[in-house]
């Protein structure tokens, strides 16, 4: 086994800051005391908790001098870019590698970290997976020292492979597959391996090219990685039915119909089914001395974090438990995270965020929804029928609210006082829902307009609970907008009461 040392803090280069492993690899590297320099089309664009905790360089991985600007005085280059989903990716990755290993040789960097794709080279790879490795071959051809991890399937929300399982076992209980679907083996690993790998590489020391193959504990076909997803999801088991007759072609044409995945990008991942890829080689967890954690494990870190829903989606630094690193992120495709159904509504008004605020905490118990309470009263009921909680709960306090706190058949999950609320059910569901409110004021209105966003989520478990949704749409277009235009009303009227009226908290809800 190669030597490990324990990097002392260094500068590095990230580029890829603004994408799905790379966003999530950005606050490790800060959490080991590194200097992080993130090359960036637009400096807009990192819109991220960590963005004040790194240097900006505004440029493209497709040139040289860019590169070799933004990697001036860094020892270490991370390369965690890729275009999947064009046309023409794979010419487009060559040049881009190119340009970005001249760059880093210009700068003099010192070692080049790429995250490619697992597959034996003999094996007729599809050519997503070809192009992964061959960016690896142009990394390595110049004079800097590479790591290339060849990692298969990530298991984390976002990861567009993990997002195409998740979707098709989510909706079809019942599956047509091409039969090789259930031939081809693959060892799919978490994404918190991947990072752990990740972050250890920067202090490898071996010169040349070196490629370490990374991979979890269990080896699996795409079937049982599918039957395992559905265990731990909590659906039924899925039938699934092998044919000889369907193609690639034909599969993903089928697969971007019933999931949310560009059809480019779909047809690329489905090509790439036909390949085993299973650790062979060099092991990057022996390497690295990564302990990874089983399939089932991983999926069930990302289903607890289903959603931005669970946890406010920020960077809290080492003491965050690894499992909370399956969490969605903002950097994430519209595509990724399973199918999070929503009723977005927003309205602007002049009263403070103290009186909306003050309103948006009283709803519930004696005090009611503000709007359609029979509509409430009747979804409870169904919801005792069914051994649920009902609205019988009612709430500890008239206005008050605390984390933790029961408001009927919600509980409080998150709250900053005056400026957000979010509640999460806890009725009998075909899924997990949440409903919330922010409260936001732009300080650049001459007037002080105060904005007001009411958000019903949820995330369906199953075709029933897709049916389920789609099914209380009528109510929700009743319901929702009344409640929201109800609570602007509450707080205006409030507004315009004397301020000593409005404080003692005796006039309840409108």
């Amino acid at each position: 086994m190669a030597t490990l040392e324990t990097p002392e803090p260094t500068s590095i280069l990230v580029s890829g800051a603004t994408g799905y492993v790379g966003g999530r690899l950005i606050p490790r590297l800060l959490d080991d005391k590194h200097r992080i320099v993130c090359l960036v089309r637009s400096g807009s664009k990192l819109d991220r908790p960590f963005a004040d905790s790194v240097t900006v360089v505004n440029g493209s991985a497709e040139s040289p001098d860019d590169v070799a600007r933004a990697a001036e005085g860094c020892r270490v280059a991370f390369y965690l870019i890729h275009s999947l989903g064009r046309d023409d990716f794979a010419d487009h990755d060559r040049r881009m590698a190119e340009a970005f290993r001249i760059g880093c040789e210009r700068a003099g960097v010192e070692r080049i970290v790429y995250l490619g794709g697992l597959g034996r080279a003999d094996d007729d790879l599809s050519p997503h997976l070809e192009s992964r490795q061959e960016v690896g071959r142009v990394l390595g051809a110049g004079s800097v020292d590479v790591t290339e991890i060849r990692a298969a399937i990530i298991i984390g929300s976002g990861s567009a492979s993990f997002e195409m399982l998740r979707s098709l076992t989510e909706t079809l209980p019942v599956m047509v597959t091409p039969r090789w679907v259930q031939e081809t083996r693959c060892q799919p690993v978490a994404i918190r391996d991947v990072l752990t790998c990740l972050q250890r590489s920067v202090g490898r020391n071996d010169p040349g090219h070196e490629i370490l193959e990374l991979g979890g504990p269990d080896q699996l076909t795409y079937v049982e990685m599918m039957q395992g997803y559905a265990a731990v999801a909590g659906l039924r088991r899925r039938l699934v039915i092998g044919l000889p007759v369907l193609t690639p072609s034909l599969s993903a044409h089928w697969v971007t119909f019933v999931t949310p995945l560009p059809a480019n990008l779909a047809r690329q991942l489905v090509d790439s089914l036909i390949n085993d890829v299973i650790v062979t080689e060099r092991s990057a967890t022996e390497e690295l001395g990564v302990d990874p954690i089983g399939f089932r494990h991983a999926v069930q870190a990302t289903l607890q974090m289903v959603s931005d829903l669970v946890i406010p989606t920020r960077w809290t630094g080492s003491s965050m438990i690894p499992l909370l690193e399956a969490t969605p992120n903002p950097e994430d495709p519209e595509w990724a995270s399973g199918s999070v159904l929503a009723d977005i509504r927003r309205a602007t008004t002049s009263a403070d965020p103290a009186r909306l605020f003050r309103v948006i905490s009283g709803i519930g118990g004696d005090n009611g929804w503000l709007t359609g309470n029979w509509m409430w009263r009747l979804r409870g009921l169904a919801d005792k029928v069914v051994g649920g909680v009902g609205l019988r709960r009612g709430r500890r306090h008239p206005l008050d609210l605390a984390i933790g706190d029961a408001v009927d058949f919600w509980r409080v999950e998150s709250i900053e006082s005056e400026r957000f609320l979010r509640l999460r059910a806890e009725m009998k569901l075909p899924g997990h829902a949440w409903l919330e409110w922010r409260i936001s004021t732009d300080e650049s209105s001459q007037n002080g307009a105060t904005t007001v966003q009411q958000a019903a989520r949820f995330v369906p478990r199953g075709v029933l609970g897709r049916a389920y949704w789609y099914v209380l749409l009528p109510f929700h277009s009743l319901i929702f907008p009344r409640m929201l235009a109800k609570i602007i009303k509450a707080a205006e009227a409030a507004e315009a009461e004397e301020p000593a009226a409005a404080s003692t908290g005796q006039r309840g809800l409108t």
